[in-house]
């Protein structure tokens, strides 16, 4: 049931904002006025693509261009929107003068959003294809022996538009930065397990110390969790299912991600059975896919930080006010409560839409230095 509750979400919002912001922005802006008509029919066409693009998604049968044409149409839609929420309050702001200053000062507002629109729009494109930035993290943690530095990459999605040849730049910049420990923290892979031909193999000229370790993502279950955690232990990196070891001087732990309980897969996370056997004068490293798994986690339990992804911390701005509806932390590092600190991920790569908007792809290390 849960593979249809999204598709239904998602083509009924796509629907209302598209009808939104054609009625209440573009029909009303002086200087579309001769194209109205052809916006409209244009809107439409959008709006039946980005439907057929949330039905096909789960089938999986769409073109990869294709793929990559619809969901940056969607990226714009919701851009659009967001537009069209500015130009309606600036719209009601201006009722109060008389008609004549009205009158100027909406050509003026028509002019700036129509400007705002088109910019923020292609920077968006542009900081969506960027190469992931490099991010040096400094976390302190009190019982720490020894320095330790984890690269932590997150939300790849290897798949329909992102390919092995970025995932290949991807582990060039992980080798630059001399990792103890590699974390993967969920969302890898975007293709079927039994579709997978090559596209991971550069995850095995990842150089590190103590070797790379994977938790899956909600994306995982959707294309076949087990598939994918057997092909990825063919190619060098070890998935943390609810269990640990001792490497590198911490204890580096893993679960299963949330939506396994939703969906009444049998790999549910189970923090009793990861924490089993750990050895409680070492710092404890959790990696988990979902911010939200650390409404789990209490001072009792002793983890020193938790890894974690999923957020994409908005992918385009403002979307990560909604995210925060559902997760506790979008972005960057906080503090869970006394003794546990979180780590969220931007994320590597992008779904759906090729855009992101103050929210850049990253590459974090992870530097671990004793309090």
């Amino acid at each position: 049931m849960i593979r249809y509750v999204f598709p239904i979400l998602a083509t009924s919002t796509m629907i209302l904002i598209n009808y939104y912001t054609y009625s209440r922005f573009l029909k009303k802006v002086e200087f579309f006025i001769n194209f109205k008509v052809g916006l409209k029919w244009a809107i439409v066409l959008i709006t039946v693509l980005e439907i057929v693009f949330f039905i096909a998604l789960k089938s999986n049968s769409l073109n990869p261009k294709i793929f990559y044409f619809i969901a940056a149409l969607i990226g714009v839609s919701f851009m659009l929107f967001i537009i069209t929420l500015i130009y309606d309050f600036f719209q009601l702001s201006i009722l109060k003068f008389d008609h004549s200053r009205r009158v100027a000062l909406k050509i003026f507002l028509d002019a700036t959003m129509v400007i705002l629109a088109f910019s923020y729009i292609f920077k968006g494109f542009v900081d969506g294809v960027k190469k992931p930035k490099i991010k040096k993290e400094i976390v302190k943690i009190s019982n720490l022996n020894e320095p330790l530095n984890i690269v932590q990459i997150s939300d790849v999605h290897i798949g329909k538009t992102i390919t092995k040849e970025f995932l290949q730049e991807i582990v060039n910049s992980i080798n630059e930065l001399k990792a103890d420990i590699v974390a993967i923290t969920g969302d890898l892979i975007d293709i079927d397990a039994q579709k997978i031909k090559d596209e991971l193999d550069p995850l095995k000229d990842i150089e590190n110390k103590y070797g790379t370790y994977f938790v899956p993502g909600n994306h995982e279950y959707f294309h076949g969790v087990d598939g994918i955690i057997e092909h990825l232990g063919k190619l060098n990196v070890k998935t943390l299912g609810n269990e640990n070891l001792q490497v590198g001087g911490v204890n580096l732990v893993g679960v299963y991600d949330l939506l396994a309980t939703r969906m009444g897969h049998e790999k549910k996370p189970n923090l009793k059975a990861a924490l089993k056997g750990v050895d409680r004068n070492l710092p404890t490293i959790l990696l988990t896919h979902q911010p939200k798994f650390a409404n789990f986690v209490n001072g009792k339990d002793k983890i020193d930080l938790i890894l974690s992804g999923h957020t994409h911390a908005g992918q385009i701005f403002p979307f990560g006010y909604l995210i925060l509806l559902d997760q506790p932390y979008l972005y960057g590092l906080y503090n869970h409560n006394e003794n546990t600190q979180i780590y969220v991920s931007s994320g590597t790569g992008y779904w759906g839409p090729p855009i992101r908007f103050k929210a850049p792809s990253e590459i974090v290390k992870i530097e671990l230095r004793r309090a």
